[in-house]
C-alpha cells in the first residue's frame, strides 16, 4: 500500500481516530448472496459523532448501519445486521438489486 492509500484505508482511519481519543465502531461485510454492492471484508468505520469512512454497501444501507453502530457504541454489544430484497425494508434501504448482505458491527478500542 502506498502512503496515500493508507490515508483512505478504513482500518488505518479507525486506528487514527482511536489514537485521537474518539469512540469508534467498525462495520464489516461478513457474508453476501446474489448481487451485492461491496465484497466480503469491506469496512465502514464510524465515530461517536456519526463521522464515517469506508463503505459496506452504499445508499441507504450505510445510513442504517451508521445508526446501528451508534447503538453499538452506546450498548457496548456487537450486532449482526442483514439486509436483502426479501426484507420488507429492502427497497427502503437500497438493496433492490436482489442481493443480500450480512454486516457485523462492533466497538473498537
Amino acid at each position: 500500500m502506498t502512503k496515500d492509500s493508507l490515508r483512505h484505508d478504513p482500518l488505518s482511519i479507525a486506528e487514527d481516530w482511536i489514537g485521537e481519543g474518539r469512540e469508534v465502531a467498525i462495520a464489516t461485510v461478513v457474508e453476501t448472496w446474489g448481487s451485492a454492492p461491496r465484497p466480503v471484508g469491506s469496512h465502514l468505520v464510524i465515530d461517536r459523532d456519526g463521522n464515517f469512512e469506508g463503505s459496506v454497501s452504499g445508499g441507504c444501507v450505510e445510513g442504517a448501519v451508521i445508526t446501528e453502530a451508534l447503538d453499538v457504541l452506546d450498548s457496548q454489544q456487537p450486532k449482526m445486521l442483514e439486509f436483502g430484497v426479501a426484507d420488507e425494508t429492502a427497497w427502503r434501504v437500497g438493496l433492490s438489486c436482489g442481493g443480500r448482505i450480512r454486516v457485523y458491527v462492533e466497538r473498537l478500542g
